[in-house]
């Protein structure tokens, strides 16, 4: 049996984007659709049993008309071809209010043929061209239908996600027990595991949301446990393999170095009747990111053509990227900077970002007294304040300055 894994889409990101005058749609919006498209020709062409999405489809709990259809098409397309297609409910699939459908669920309501959507934990029992596996589901777990119970109502944030990491471990608990061991079983999750490198999207959130344990998930009675949420692949244990597919797509420069995929599992019968686990990560063509630092120097001769050097050093990389070039320039050179010839030597990227960081000479503040009024001491005190010195440190080093101006004043009397 061969099976697909991958997740977090996130549909409708369009930052780092411009209009396609052919489609009229964001050129970011087609980067995502053409990798979810290398996604499905994988598919096709390999003759791929099912195909397991791990949540976050859309970049937003109510994706346009537009992002929905060609989602529709792709998903379509493999059901279409009888691969199996099982879409996970994942944080950014579920609306505000509860009640209210998610963006998958369409598939559902039309009954769509070999499209299996999950927005409750449950275990799906699938047929595929391989033979029939378990998918036991376990998607992201509102907050908000927790804290509707009489016994959360007082409870802080802490205490809350604590209450859902027992909760998630709970559920997890009593499927694996239900699970028929003569088959296939995958986990797929929408959820953050404790000790999983956080991308940028996951710093910001770290603490405020329930982690489960890692133990709790890499159960044998598993043959895979296919993981959605966090946008950096990664392996987090081999027996069983527990695997966060990562992104798709690159969303930001925080996964400018991750390289971006989908997971390819193999499942096979062995000899003594126990079943074997291969697996391997299919790389995509994702939209390059680049960064380019550039210092200047004060007694730069040409600040223009020192930034276009290093620019031009970057050149086999710059084609169709999108391009962050911060440039740190002292402020006697910021005019100096010719905007219009570094635009030009980034002509070939797709989008391009410049920052300039004034590098500007820090002076001390002595007030409306001129230099002759000021003291030694006086002058000490105000420098040690521009260098962000400890307080007690400040005050030992004043001591110090004090006796040797004492000092020496005393020489010289």
């Amino acid at each position: 049996m061969k099976i697909i894994h991958f997740a977090d889409l996130h549909l409708g990101v369009e930052n780092y984007g411009r209009p396609d005058p052919a489609t009229g749609l964001s050129t970011r919006m087609n980067d995502f659709l053409n990798v979810l498209d290398e996604l499905v020709e994988y598919a096709l062409t390999n003759r791929v049993d099912l195909v397991i999405f791990c949540g976050d489809a859309y970049r937003t709990r109510e994706p346009t008309q537009t992002q929905q259809r060609e989602f529709a098409r792709r998903i379509g397309r493999l059901a279409g071809n009888n691969i199996p297609v099982f879409l996970l409910v994942g944080n950014h699939d579920l609306p505000n209010a509860i009640g209210r459908a998610t963006a998958t669920e369409i598939f559902d309501t039309l009954a769509v043929k070999n499209v299996y959507v999950a927005g409750k934990p449950d275990i799906h029992k699938i047929e595929t061209t391989g033979g029939p596996i378990q998918v036991v589901a376990v998607p992201w777990l509102r907050r908000s239908g927790l804290l509707l119970r009489e016994e959360t109502k007082n409870l802080d944030i802490e205490q809350v996600n604590r209450k859902l990491q027992e909760a998630l471990t709970q559920v997890i608990a009593v499927k694996t027990e239900a699970l028929d061991p003569t088959l296939p079983a995958v986990l797929a999750a929408h959820l953050w595991v404790t000790g999983a490198r956080a991308g940028s999207e996951m710093r910001m959130v770290m603490g405020q949301e329930p982690a489960v344990l890692l133990s709790n998930i890499a159960n044998p009675a598993y043959d895979y446990v296919a993981l959605g949420h966090i946008h950096e692949h990664q392996i987090l244990a081999e027996t069983p393999p527990v695997i966060y597919a990562g992104s798709l797509e690159r969303i930001d420069f925080g996964e400018e170095n991750d390289e971006k995929g989908f997971y390819v599992i193999d499942i096979r019968e062995g000899g003594d009747g126990k079943r074997r686990v291969s697996y391997e990560f299919h790389p995509v063509k994702a939209r390059r990111f680049l960064t380019i630092e550039v210092e200047l120097k004060a007694d730069e001769v040409d600040p223009t053509s020192a930034v276009k050097m290093a620019v031009n050093a970057e050149k086999e990389k710059l084609k169709d990227a999108v391009v962050r070039l911060n440039i740190k320039v002292p402020s006697t050179l910021e005019g100096q900077l010719r905007d219009s010839e570094i635009r030009e030597a980034l002509k070939e990227a797709h989008y391009i970002s410049i920052t300039r960081d004034v590098q500007r000479e820090t002076r001390l503040r002595l007030g409306s007294r001129n230099a002759e009024e000021i003291t030694p001491y006086t002058a000490l005190e105000a420098w040690l304040e521009t260098q962000h010195i400890d307080p007690e440190r400040r005050k030992i080093l004043l001591e110090h300055g004090r006796k040797l101006i004492e000092g020496k004043e005393g020489e010289a009397s």
